[in-house]
């Protein structure tokens, strides 16, 4: 069989359901390589594992995921490659031109299960009553190896004892189930930043410590949840799924808390919300967001939200509920009556700096088209304004003229008159 490369598929975005194991590659030049006995072509500076996975051959893997720079700790995606002696974990394999790779054989599938099985003589055996049961790595690992016993027992040293942080209002942390896999740690400072958490102790002693083995809150945590998205385990879980279960479907949707745009998978059981994951494929956030995004989402389910439209004639009257098309209507006439007696320009529009461009297009369409003027603004031009005329005056262009991708290239990023870690979170 041959695999052949389609750079559609090689995009960003296009790879936002499946988790590839390695991040996308920096190189351009392709590398032709064998897998299984199919002939792959993909990018220089790919992975093993990611090469395998772009064609479906899925290779098992727990401390790889392909928002974190590869690591290699498990050796689970242990791979034979034609040429080389030992082993080598395909997540720190590149690839190279005539590389023939074998990921199945019964060499590998042993080793696989005995790295298993040691995972799992130190692991509690509660998967019917985890919160993760049904939405765990460890567990998925286990039945793709082919995991049927484990012969070491349970009462020599273990770390099952270990104490329960619940410190932290969103997310519970149960060392008890973690596997020191270091996805935390790595995607506490290679997406956020903040090098919150660490590996303490060496050896069998080796756990994950916030700060000086302090309490989540305790520490410099900024509970954006990067380090919960990235548990392969129920080791850091969501207190919204211990509560109301693992979800069973998704809606992609975009958050509302400010301008940036960042898109979600708002995870739903039944019509119950029951936590919000930073979307891969959104261009704005790339699967990352800060704590209000999402963990702040109270508000969906809010009693006092309203979900109907409530209108009133005049100020000193109560509101009372209406349809979507008598206050429509309602509005429509009451703007109508207001160009009738004080002109066309009597109406204007202006819109929030946290609308998407999208909900901001809308508007200014609807005072062009519709009211026949031109007064419409928008808060962001307001509070931004300084920034425009900055630009214009040292750059001739007062908008922006870069993507986003574009800071993650920069050699020297220089921010002045700004504190974008705490206005836009997701960019600290």
């Amino acid at each position: 069989m041959i695999g052949h490369f389609d750079p559609k598929q090689y995009t960003r975005s296009a790879a936002h359901d499946k988790d590839l194991g390695t991040p996308f590659p920096t190189g351009t030049a392709l590398v032709n390589l064998e897998i299984d006995g199919i002939t792959i072509t993909v990018p220089e500076g790919t992975s093993v594992l990611r090469a395998a996975a772009l064609a479906d051959i899925n290779i098992p893997k727990l401390c790889a995921t392909d928002s974190l720079e590869p690591f290699g700790s498990c050796r689970l995606c242990a791979v034979q490659v034609e040429g080389r002696r030992g082993l080598p974990a395909s997540c720190t394999t590149p690839v190279v031109e005539g590389m023939q790779v074998t990921t199945q054989n019964e060499r590998l599938a042993k080793l696989r299960r005995n790295v298993m099985e040691l995972y799992i003589s130190d692991h509690p055996l509660d998967c019917l009553t985890c919160p993760a049961n049904g939405d765990c790595e460890l567990q998925d690992m286990a039945g793709s190896v082919g995991l049927r016993e484990v012969r070491y027992g349970f009462d020599g040293e273990n770390h099952l004892q270990a104490t329960k942080d619940t410190s932290n209002p969103y997310f519970s942390f149960d060392p008890s189930k973690c596997i020191v896999c270091s996805r935390c740690v790595r995607a506490c400072e290679e997406v956020q930043g903040t090098f919150a958490l660490t590996i303490d102790g060496r050896g069998f002693d080796s756990k994950v410590a916030a700060g000086q083995d302090e309490a989540f809150m305790d520490s410099d945590c900024v509970s954006c949840g990067a380090c919960v998205q990235a548990c392969p385990t129920a080791t850091l879980m969501e207190n919204s799924v211990i509560d109301h279960g693992v979800p069973d479907r998704s809606v992609v949707t975009t958050c509302a808390y400010c301008g940036v745009g960042c898109s979600f998978e708002a995870q739903m059981k039944g019509d119950k919300l029951v936590r919000m994951v930073p979307y891969k494929g959104g261009d704005a956030n790339h699967g990352h967001s800060c704590v209000k995004g999402r963990f702040a989402f109270g508000y969906s389910s809010h009693p006092d939200r309203l979900t109907t439209p409530m209108i009133r004639d005049s100020i000193d009257q109560p509101w009372r509920e209406a349809s979507w098309e008598e206050a429509i209507g309602f509005a429509a006439n009451r703007l109508k009556a207001i160009q009738a007696e004080h002109g066309r320009e009597s109406i204007g529009g202006i819109t929030s700096s946290r609308c998407t461009n999208e909900e901001t297009y809308l508007v200014q369409k609807l005072i062009r088209a519709a009211f026949g003027n031109n007064n419409t603004d928008t808060c962001a031009r307001v509070c931004h304004s300084p920034t425009g005329y900055g630009l214009k005056t040292t750059l001739g262009e007062s908008a922006g003229t870069q993507t986003f991708d574009s800071v993650m290239k920069a050699d020297a990023i220089i921010v002045i008159g700004a504190n974008p870690t705490d206005a836009h979170p997701v960019f600290g």
